[in-house]
């Protein structure tokens, strides 16, 4: 092979290896989307339980007397405000009335409830009007630098509110921690 033969054939042997450096792999093929989950296919509802369900209003109130302990320990103004309707709407039950002895347990966060001036007091006022013992923990009232006379004057103060709640169920009360 000549000198001429040998250059054009490196020189084409170059230019092969440039083009193929040159050259990128192409981008894989993008991966479809998962398809959706065909929606449930709801069967009718058994037709006995729906009549049973269209007459069905709650459980009767056999027994002459219930006592329920509510339990509030967070400051968070929409829980606070959710347990006093919910202790509202439990003493307004037809099935409950004049049968019904509530008691709430305040602590930790949900001591604001019980201090003056706040935005719960009608609230409040309206449940100790209505018989509900207001019980607050005496532990918060400290760990928050509280006295007697930075709260209503018609709550009850309790050692501990865990120890309030654990006597109460202890002695049949149901826990109610909305």
């Amino acid at each position: 092979m000549n000198f001429q033969s040998r250059f054009f054939a490196a020189a084409v042997l170059l230019a092969t290896i440039g083009t193929a450096q040159a050259q990128t792999t192409p981008a894989p093929a993008p991966i479809p989307p998962a398809p959706a989950a065909p929606a449930p296919v709801l069967t009718p509802p058994n037709a006995a339980f729906a009549a049973k369900a269209a007459t069905y209003a709650g459980a009767p109130a056999s027994k002459g007397h219930y006592r329920a302990v509510y339990q509030l320990d967070n400051s968070d103004p929409k829980l606070i405000s959710q347990t006093l309707h919910n202790m509202k709407n439990a003493l307004e039950d037809p099935r409950l009335k004049g049968k019904l002895e509530l008691e709430l347990v305040v602590f930790s966060g949900g001591t604001v409830v019980f201090k003056k001036d706040q935005p719960f007091e009608a609230d409040v006022l309206a449940l100790q009007q209505a018989g509900v013992i207001l019980a607050q923990c005496q532990n918060s009232m400290k760990a928050y630098k509280l006295t007697k006379d930075d709260m209503l004057p018609y709550i009850s103060v309790v050692p501990s509110g865990n120890g309030e709640l654990i006597i109460r169920q202890t002695e049949g009360w149901v826990l109610v921690h909305p």
